[in-house]
């Protein structure tokens, strides 16, 4: 395999929470000669998704090509860790990627791939993703284990804890977990069903970014912040080192509970960012820049909060939900063009018919935008993923529906299919029929 660059990250002074998993209970502790000093993962997935030809009044530069069309993704993960001290970890993982989301990534708020980058390769290209250290602070009482797994040792910990990360990482290994709706690589695959769309979190082109936050945690309850880094441009892959100026603040609370032993999770999350944003209603105002937000660009800032639900109803059936928005003011800058969001959904393990480690799943999701943002849009603005040059707004609507057969121990298969309604809040596309093959290996 060529691989044309390796691209490695600069380190900032930053501490990151790493998201280590944590239970509503304690459990076994493992004996102390069964703590781990290192650990290796590897991880691949193999995405082909594409779509018949749909009806469309008309195509722009951001639109979802109407024409029927086939895509594929690649993505290899190799992930170490290695205990530094006794209480100090490191973890690093290195990505390679290859191939491009359908219409180059574009078309969609809620896109329907969550492995394709803004930024596709026909060769594969390698980068840094992840290189942190993290510093747990026992506090005492009760243990708990941790599992080896690829952002942790296997070892013993107290349950209470505060936690300190500093490195390069995804915000989103940090925040916004969910039980069932998290992982592109073996859950559903759409962008609005892995994280709170409505949330444009920090992050560069590829979805990594440096910062600093803490974790303090006890059987039932955490709390996590943390200040990260925000690109110098729009969905950019350098980052804003003006740290007065350009930041992303964020803070969650989790309430995990056991209704008749039926383990689940609430989340309330809150962020504030400032970054060199353009301004929707102020791009409006002035016919000479027509349309390019980016010259109406300055230093501003952007709120929003999110809910996250997960619960276990049976055994083998778990049910969740998230609801986000944002202030819709200034332009999207990290993420993708959503403003309010909505997802609900299901997923059922394959014990009823003898597949125990089958799962399939359902979900719903309707994204939105502010009135302003609609405005722009309208005029024939463009934002990181959608951009019709025209708009018949409606809600975007996106259901999805995946069966993840497990094939042998490491190696699982997929199938996916989401339709999409009124796609890029466009009334006048659409709907889309999207169909998915995805192969996942994980060692």
């Amino acid at each position: 395999m060529f691989i044309r660059s390796l691209k490695i990250p600069a380190l900032s002074v930053f501490v990151l929470v790493a998201a280590a998993p944590i239970s509503a209970r304690a459990q076994d502790v493992p004996p102390a000669d069964a703590s781990q000093n290192y650990n290796l993962h590897f991880q691949s997935t193999v995405i082909g998704q594409g779509y018949p030809g749909f009806a469309a009044q008309y195509t722009g530069a951001n639109s979802l090509t109407p024409a029927a069309q086939l895509k594929d993704t690649v993505s290899v993960d190799v992930t170490g860790g290695a205990r530094l001290w006794q209480n100090g970890e490191f973890f690093g993982d290195v990505v390679i990627w290859q191939g491009f989301g359908l219409s180059n990534t574009l078309g969609a708020a809620g896109f329907p791939n969550g492995e394709a980058f803004r930024v596709g390769v026909r060769l594969p290209d390698a980068y840094l993703c992840r290189a942190y250290l993290r510093e747990t602070i026992g506090l005492g009482g009760e243990k708990e284990a941790s599992e080896d797994a690829p952002d942790d040792l296997r070892g013993s910990k107290d349950v209470r804890r505060l936690t300190l990360t500093i490195g390069h990482l995804s915000v989103k290994d940090i925040f916004d977990n969910n039980a069932y709706s998290a992982d592109s690589r073996s859950q559903f695959m759409n962008w609005s069903l892995v994280a709170n769309t409505a949330w444009d979190y920090p992050a560069n082109v590829l979805g990594f970014t440096e910062g600093v936050a803490a974790e303090l945690n006890s059987h039932a309850w955490t709390e996590r912040v943390g200040m990260f880094q925000m690109s110098k441009f729009a969905n950019g892959m350098r980052m804003d080192w003006d740290l007065g100026k350009a930041w992303a603040s964020v803070m969650e609370i989790e309430r995990r509970y056991t209704p008749r032993r039926h383990p689940g999770t609430l989340r309330l999350l809150a962020y504030d960012q400032r970054a060199h944003m353009g301004n929707y209603q102020d791009t409006i105002d002035n016919p000479k820049v027509e349309e390019d937000i980016y010259l109406t660009a300055a230093y501003r800032y952007k709120y929003g909060f999110g809910i996250n639900m997960d619960q276990e109803i049976s055994k083998d059936l778990g049910a969740f939900m998230r609801l986000g928005w944002s202030d819709g003011k200034n332009q999207t800058y990290e993420f993708t063009d959503v403003d309010r969001t909505a997802t609900v959904g299901v997923s059922l393990k394959g014990t009823r018919w003898r597949r125990t480690d089958d799962v399939v799943g359902l979900a719903q999701v309707v994204n939105g935008i502010s009135a302003v943002h609609r405005q722009y849009l309208a005029d024939g603005g463009l934002g990181i993923t959608i951009g019709d040059g025209a708009l018949d707004y409606r809600p975007e609507r996106i259901t999805e529906t995946y069966y993840n057969w497990k094939l042998a121990k490491h190696y699982h298969l997929s199938f996916d299919y989401q339709i999409a309604v009124d796609p890029a809040y466009n009334h006048a596309r659409g709907p889309v029929n999207l169909f998915a093959l995805r192969l996942h290996m994980e060692y």
